[in-house]
């Protein structure tokens, strides 16, 4: 039971594709690998790759010049800024815009912790659900750990960052000229909009890097990580 333990935790970030092989391959365990050692490694899989989410997106232009996680005009706002393009204020949208983005790599700097936190209170049985989960899974286990967590977080920094770049004065301007051209007048809720995409795009990120370390042994940085998922990939 150990062993196959062991196995499990090994295997989950190097692509295994199921738990028979990992059983299989029981007999072959590195004996310099210990239970603490695999639980170590992947906690710290996870930290490196949410630490280089939070990296990536909290710095200048991190959600600003990403196409993936790019925060747009909301869904019912994109024919306010297709009237306002047409009239010749296609600046006003475009600083609105630029503001949202702005906003989200500002509060990004928060979360590094709340991904730490989660990380440490991870269980066995939270480190077993993640092993036999998908690529993704760790990125769902930080999607229900943490998800409430961030939006508590990230909504005052949402706040003092479209206040800092006059993000709110940039939507009101871009809604109060529309109304004026427009019968059904649009009212968005710009702060919790912002703050939902951006939680979005630290996912979204959390999730490359996740698939990273599990398949691309130049992800592995540390030597920790390197004995752990180098000792899988040779056993493959």
């Amino acid at each position: 039971m150990k062993n196959t333990l062991i196995l499990l935790v090994l295997f989950a970030f190097s692509g295994c594709d199921t738990v028979q092989q990992v059983i299989n391959a029981s007999q072959t365990t590195s004996p310099g690998l210990s239970n603490q050692d695999i639980i170590n490694g992947l906690k710290q899989a996870l930290t490196i790759g949410t630490q280089n989410t939070t990296s990536k997106l909290s710095a200048v232009d991190g959600f600003f010049a990403n196409a993936a996680v790019k925060i747009l005009m909301p869904p019912e706002a994109q024919k306010v800024e297709s009237t306002l393009r047409s009239l010749g204020l296609g600046s006003v949208v475009d600083k609105a815009v630029l503001s949202m983005n702005r906003a989200a790599e500002d509060a990004a700097k928060s979360a590094t912790p709340i991904f730490v936190d989660a990380i440490k209170q991870m269980t066995i049985p939270d480190a077993l659900g993640i092993l036999k989960g998908s690529n993704t899974a760790a990125t769902d286990y930080f999607k229900n750990k943490t998800t409430q967590a961030l939006t508590n977080a990230f909504k005052p920094h949402i706040d003092a960052a479209l206040a800092k770049v006059n993000a709110t004065k940039y939507w009101s301007d871009v809604f109060t000229l529309y109304n004026k051209f427009s019968n059904k007048p649009v009212n968005t809720d710009l702060s919790a909009y912002v703050t939902g995409k951006a939680i979005d795009g630290i996912f979204y990120q959390v999730a490359q890097e996740e698939t990273a370390i599990r398949k691309d042994p130049a992800a592995r940085v540390t030597d920790l990580l390197k004995k752990v998922f180098g000792s899988t990939s040779a056993q493959k």
